[in-house]
């Protein structure tokens, strides 16, 4: 595996002039190894370190020999990304540079696309893996068409799609139906996928996907097999027209197990009384942004918790106080620790807090989870580093001071 790893770095580094010399012919030149041992190496493994090349230097691999020249349009794994793409410097590039940069981000991303369809159209075998990573306008005709060829071929089962500019997505992506994990950044969810659409999907990534909330349950609930799920989206990215609570949320995702969502997301979702004991998969819980001066915010954590009798890790991670923020969506509740005295996590054995500032109802939840876990192990309070060595000791002193269902937690306050 060391000379392995050592002949590819020395291969790599030579221009490809010298590559030619090299392999022409399959006969290696004077001062280089006599034996060729890449390419004497399984189609599999090729393939896989192709994967790991940037698709315009996999490309240049065909002219190192005959052997060589249509590995890689067979490799299962592609990755186009706009700000990596190289573009000749012909006379016509040369031309285009002249004009305005509108004119060159216009030539350069025809290019791109091109250079795109012209892979798809000479790769052979199946697509596992595809990623597009690029800058785009509301709507573009180009990508359409891209998802369309690998809709018709139907082997895709990792899509990423990171489109900066939004970009509403096809009734195509929704013949995807070999997707185990998808990736949707700077997208717009205007259509609805018919019922268990994404049969295979276990994970699912959303960030800043602007829908509505009948659009985004219904996605949830064509994931049947869905394990690990993702949500970032605030800014008002979803739309709160609808008359959805976050029970017909939990009630979407019964087999998850991995839960990471921003927590501006349920301000978008009325707040029920009660929620259905769904999540009994669930084993991971992070939330990021979390407000707890919020009138949702404490509530809202044992409803959630109560609806997960099986999580084993909790992590927070704390907002930091904005006054316009607070003025604006949040109405300040103080904490009552009596209301939740039926309120337990058996199996919670980790609790991990980002940004933690000693706000409003704060410590008072910490002091719950402590006692209200009875096989907690770890507690890790990471606090703002504005909070002065004063406050920090005042902290760790009631925390550490507090009663503990859990005989064996060890509590970390840095």
């Amino acid at each position: 595996m060391h000379l392995l790893r050592q002949q590819c770095i020395r291969y790599s580094l030579l221009p490809i002039s010298q590559a030619r010399v090299c392999y022409s012919g399959g006969v290696p030149a004077i001062g280089y190894p006599k034996m060729d041992r890449i390419s004497k190496l399984p189609v599999g493994i090729i393939e896989s370190i192709l994967c790991l090349l940037p698709i315009q230097e996999a490309a240049r691999t065909s002219i190192l020999s005959k052997e060589w020249r249509y590995h890689w349009i067979k490799i299962p794994k592609l990755v186009f990304i706009e700000d990596q793409f190289q573009v000749s410097t012909d006379r016509a590039e040369l031309s285009v540079s002249n004009k305005p940069s509108k004119w060159r981000k216009k030539a350069k991303r025809s290019k791109f696309f091109h250079a795109i369809c012209q892979v798809l159209l000479i790769h052979e075998g199946p697509i596992h893996d595809f990623t597009l990573e690029m800058q785009v306008d509301n709507s573009c005709v180009d990508i359409d068409h891209i998802l369309l060829h690998l809709s018709k071929k139907n082997t895709v089962k990792m899509l990423k799609l990171d489109l900066h500019g939004k970009y509403t997505l096809p009734l195509s992506l929704f013949s995807l139906h070999q997707l185990t994990d998808l990736y949707l950044c700077d997208c717009d969810l205007e259509h609805q996928p018919p019922s268990t659409v994404f049969g295979s999907l276990t994970t699912l990534n959303l960030y800043e996907i602007g829908s509505s909330q009948k659009a985004l349950l219904r996605l949830l609930s064509s994931c049947p097999l869905l394990k690990r799920l993702t949500i970032m989206c605030d800014g008002g990215t979803i739309d709160d027209s609808g008359d959805s609570t976050i029970a017909d949320l939990i009630k979407c995702i019964p087999g998850v197990e991995y839960l990471c969502v921003l927590f501006f997301i349920f301000l978008f979702f009325p707040l029920p009384k009660e929620l259905p004991t769904t999540l009994v998969r669930l084993k991971y819980l992070y939330l990021e942004w979390v407000w707890f001066r919020h009138e949702y915010a404490v509530p809202f954590f044992v409803l959630l918790l109560r609806s997960a009798p099986n999580l084993e890790k909790l992590k927070l991670e704390i907002s930091p106080e904005d006054e316009t923020l607070v003025e604006s969506y949040v109405k300040i509740h103080s904490f009552q620790h009596e209301a939740y005295s039926d309120f337990m996590l058996e199996h919670l054995n980790e609790l991990e807090i980002l940004h933690f500032s000693d706000a409003l109802n704060e410590l008072d939840f910490v002091k719950l989870i402590l006692a209200k876990s009875p096989v907690l192990k770890k507690a890790r309070i990471l606090m703002w580093d504005e909070i002065d060595k004063d406050e920090k000791l005042r902290i760790s002193n009631i925390l550490l001071s507090s009663p503990c269902a859990s005989p064996v937690v060890k509590i970390i306050v840095s």
